[in-house]
C-alpha cells in the first residue's frame, strides 16, 4: 500500500466510523471510554463535559490513544490505532463548529458552560487488520 492509498484508507475509516475508544492516563494507569469523533482531515474532535475524569486526566497528561473502525462483528474490518496529543478548547467558534443536535442529550447548546471540545492532533496512525497483514504506519505532516 503506497502512502496515498494509506491516507485515503485512513480518511475513509474516519468518515465511516464516529464511535471509538479513547484512552487517557489516570494515576499512571490507562483508562478507556467510548467517544464520538468528528474529523477535519487527520485532526479529530470530540465533545465532553468540563466536569469529567477525562478532562482531569488530560490536564495532567495530554497524550491519548484512540481505536476506531470496527463494525459488525469486527472480523476482517480494518481499523485505526491513533496516537496523539489532546488540547482542551472552550472557544465559541470551535464549539459552534462542532455542535450538532445529537449533543442536546448532554448540553443545552453550544453556549452551555459545561460543553468542552477536545481536539486531538495525531502523531501517528496505525492501520490494522489489513489484507496483507502488514502494520501500516502514517505520520501526518503539517501540510496534511
Amino acid at each position: 500500500m503506497n502512502e496515498q492509498e494509506l491516507k485515503q484508507t485512513i480518511i475513509k475509516i474516519l468518515d465511516d466510523h464516529q464511535i471509538g475508544t479513547m484512552a487517557t492516563i489516570a494515576n499512571q494507569r490507562p483508562h478507556s471510554r467510548y467517544m464520538t469523533f468528528f474529523h477535519d482531515n487527520f485532526t479529530l474532535y470530540t465533545a465532553t463535559s468540563k466536569d469529567t475524569h477525562k478532562v482531569d486526566d488530560l490536564r495532567q497528561n495530554p497524550y491519548v490513544h484512540i481505536i476506531i473502525g470496527y463494525s459488525y462483528e469486527g472480523i476482517g474490518d480494518q481499523y485505526l490505532e491513533i496516537e496523539g496529543q489532546c488540547e482542551l478548547h472552550d472557544e465559541p467558534l470551535i464549539k459552534d463548529r462542532l455542535w450538532n443536535d445529537k449533543l442536546k442529550h448532554w448540553f443545552s447548546g453550544p453556549e452551555d458552560p459545561n460543553y468542552l471540545v477536545l481536539k486531538i492532533t495525531p502523531s501517528e496512525f496505525h492501520l490494522k487488520n489489513t489484507n496483507d497483514h502488514q502494520n501500516h504506519r502514517y505520520k501526518p505532516t503539517i501540510s496534511d
